[in-house]
């Protein structure tokens, strides 16, 4: 454990992420199914953008924005997965201040801008079937442009607030992380100093930025199925919803294991099961999105072909 003195204290200048040091047993099986995770995640998601590009069918909003999707859940995967399968090989889980405060960064970063860009994705499946009259008009390629880097800003914007806060807080106890990554929570914890205020600052933040956004999503698709049940055929009706249930299934996903692992009261046994739920939303979720969309979207179906 490396340590600097800082007057009369004792200052962690590295931090030992855990992980799953706790199960030695089946190290190398999590190697080898992260692995695939990784490498199944990365391939999906560039294939999903390849076809975005290059196929002159997919160049509308809403596969503009999956292009965009796509290319954020290939960034936030990468900023956990290599630097844990690099711990499974060499049995190093050591990570600098710096590096964990680095990591932090665009985890929560890229999580936010996800929010918003979901959001905006049910706004364009929003317009489409409830306004569709309108939606060239609407959504033009300078909104769609605005929209996806207001995404992106936001989310990195936020997650700059909280991380130039971070640097501030005095580390000289434990320097043991129980997580797989650098997360507010476990990070914090581990500060001998006070931490209220940054603890509001991002209570604050994460209201403002994740909040609002999930509100609106449930608000378009409010709108969407009012919309969808007053079409007669029910023909028409399937081919509305078929068009946002993709959407609607990575939505469910993701806010489903972010309430889970950050609203939920912590009792033991969730406490236990708080990095197979965080595994979920950081893993699982970039990994599920292109076989959702490919599997349900028939437009994406016919540009794979």
């Amino acid at each position: 454990m490396r340590r600097a003195e800082q007057g009369n204290e004792t200052a962690v200048v590295e931090f030992i992420i855990l992980g799953f040091q706790s199960i030695p047993e089946v190290q190398f099986i999590l190697f080898l199914m992260f692995l695939v995770i990784y490498i199944t995640t990365v391939l999906g998601n560039l294939l999903i953008m390849v076809l975005v590009v290059t196929d002159h069918h997919l160049h509308n909003p809403m596969f503009f924005f999956l292009g965009n999707l796509s290319f954020l859940e290939t960034c936030y995967t990468s900023t956990i997965l290599p630097r844990m399968l690099a711990s499974f090989l060499t049995n190093k889980y050591v990570i600098s201040l710096s590096g964990c405060f680095l990591q932090y960064f665009f985890f929560t970063g890229l999580a936010g801008a996800e929010c918003c860009l979901l959001t905006v994705m049910s706004y364009d499946r929003y317009i489409a079937i409830c306004k569709p009259l309108h939606y060239t008009t609407i959504m033009n390629g300078r909104c769609c442009l605005q929209l996806a880097g207001g995404s992106w800003i936001n989310g990195l914007l936020a997650s700059a607030i909280v991380t130039s806060l971070m640097p501030q807080l005095t580390f000289c106890g434990p320097n043991e992380i129980d997580h797989f990554f650098c997360d507010f929570t476990p990070v914090v914890k581990l500060s001998c100093s006070d931490t209220h205020w940054i603890e509001l600052v991002t209570f604050i933040l994460a209201s403002l930025f994740t909040l609002p956004p999930f509100l609106l999503t449930l608000i378009s698709y409010v709108y969407i199925s009012n919309t969808v049940l007053r079409i007669p055929s029910s023909t028409g009706r399937h081919k509305a919803f078929s068009t946002c249930s993709s959407h609607l299934t990575v939505v469910t996903l993701f806010y489903g294991t972010l309430i889970v692992v950050y609203l939920v009261p912590k009792t033991h046994t969730l406490g236990d099961l708080n990095k197979v739920f965080s595994v979920c939303y950081t893993v699982l979720t970039p990994l599920v999105n292109p076989l959702i969309y490919s599997l349900r979207n028939n437009n994406v179906k016919k540009a794979l072909r």
